[in-house]
């Protein structure tokens, strides 16, 4: 497979991560010396008890990460107003991960090490999770990543409340195959790490099951010359296009769409990571394509009902709530449902605590998969409206278990392209 940028950046992330790690990154000298002995420095001996909110306010995946830290601070103010975790006040301590690998292992390793908060809620991109997974094994702290993901990885140190594969894609393939009767498939996504590992397992569930893939595309997250891509969609005329773009690089794709003359009607898409706020932003008509997700604003259930109420009196009546601001609202419930069964907010005791953690989530029952530490959730298959919201057009049967690393779909061999 040939290695994209992302790729790399990432694994310059990693190397850099690792010296973070090993520089105590200014933090005050006693905190220094806890780090380096493999202690933490947080601090719970008073009222309060400081969380990190890390998130891509600048950059290409601004568009995205904005909304998930809104979704973030609506649970703290909810969690604060019920008195807390453990009795103590969440001090959210916000940092900008910028769309950039580097910087997101950067700034997880202050808010570990010079902040010393208890656990840090954020990333979007694969390249971001990637690299900060070795920050958070080397310090011992928990990442909650609350977006659909390309699945093949379990961490003791991380929480997934998004999907993985076998809730979200591979559903989504099971709809086209069986409901929508597709022979033909072309794959566009974002250069990085998520959408070539996705297609890689779409190309063998689309071999495996009668359906050829007719073009494979791909550009750099911060680019958006979809030109060329979209003229080989009006040539091969395949049955669906599966969209696994990533932030704004939507917009381009989708006014290069429009400006072909492609619509739902004669070019379907399937699309993975656009929610209702990024459809809200993409200026041209998407009534009709279809998404895969696992919550939309329109779920009806008092639970949805009171969060999305919640949602616009905070941040106003047009802000629409979506799938992966719903998976970190979830994750902070959760966090605060692992450390009041932990009795403690010790790393060790919370992580144990974690195997069948339970939650009234906006989506649905969650429930904590103790092996894996991912959740349980229903795949809902959506189709934008003419206001650009998504309503659900088939669910699976109840939550689908986490299987992140497909063990049971025969077709799967990770060892092939």
């Amino acid at each position: 497979m040939v290695k994209s940028r992302a790729r790399l950046v990432a694994g310059t992330a990693v190397v850099l991560s690792a010296a973070l790690v090993l520089s105590a990154c200014g933090s005050k000298s006693s905190d220094s010396e806890s780090a380096a002995s493999g202690e933490s420095c947080v601090d719970t001996s008073g009222d309060n008890v400081k969380l990190g909110f890390l998130n891509s306010l600048s950059g290409a995946m601004s568009i995205s990460e904005k909304t998930v830290s809104d979704a973030l601070n609506l649970a703290a103010d909810q969690i604060n107003e019920g008195g807390g975790i453990l009795g103590k006040k969440i001090v959210p301590v916000q940092e900008d991960g910028a769309s950039e690998p580097t910087v997101f292992a950067e700034k997880a390793t202050k808010l570990i090490q010079s902040d010393c908060v208890a656990a840090v809620f954020g990333g979007w991109t694969s390249s971001s999770r990637v690299a900060m997974r070795p920050v958070f094994k080397s310090l011992n702290n928990i990442l909650f990543y609350p977006v659909q993901y390309e699945g093949l990885e379990a961490d003791h140190n991380i929480f997934y409340t998004g999907a993985t594969t076998n809730q979200q894609i591979i559903p989504a393939l099971d709809f086209l195959k069986t409901e929508k009767k597709i022979k033909t498939i072309f794959l566009a996504g974002s250069d990085y790490v998520f959408p070539r590992t996705a297609n890689k397992i779409i190309k063998q569930y689309a071999a495996a099951n009668d359906i050829e893939v007719v073009g494979e595309e791909y550009q750099p997250l911060d680019q958006g010359a979809w030109g060329t891509a979209v003229d080989k969609i009006v040539s091969t005329k395949p049955d669906v296009v599966f969209n696994t773009i990533n932030g704004d690089s939507n917009v381009a794709f989708l006014q290069a769409y429009d400006e072909k003359g492609l619509d739902a009607s004669t070019a379907p898409i399937v699309s993975v990571s656009i929610a209702e706020e990024e459809a809200a932003a993409i200026p041209v008509d998407l009534t009709g394509q279809m998404t895969s997700w696992n919550y939309y604003q329109t779920v009806d259930s008092p639970t949805n009902t009171s969060f999305v109420e919640a949602f616009k009196a905070k941040y106003g009546k047009d802000r629409p709530t979506s799938d992966p601001m719903e998976a970190a609202y979830t994750s902070l419930w959760l966090y605060k449902e692992m450390v009041e069964k932990a009795g403690t907010f010790d790393v060790d005791e919370v992580i144990d605590a974690a195997p069948g953690i339970t939650y009234d989530a906006p989506e649905g029952a969650v429930t904590v998969d103790g092996e894996n530490h991912h959740i349980s959730k229903t795949n809902l298959i959506g189709e934008v409206q003419p206001d650009k919201l998504i309503k659900t057009i088939w669910s699976s049967d109840g939550p689908i278990e986490p299987d992140p690393f497909l063990k049971t779909y025969d077709w799967w061999d990770p060892s092939k392209e």
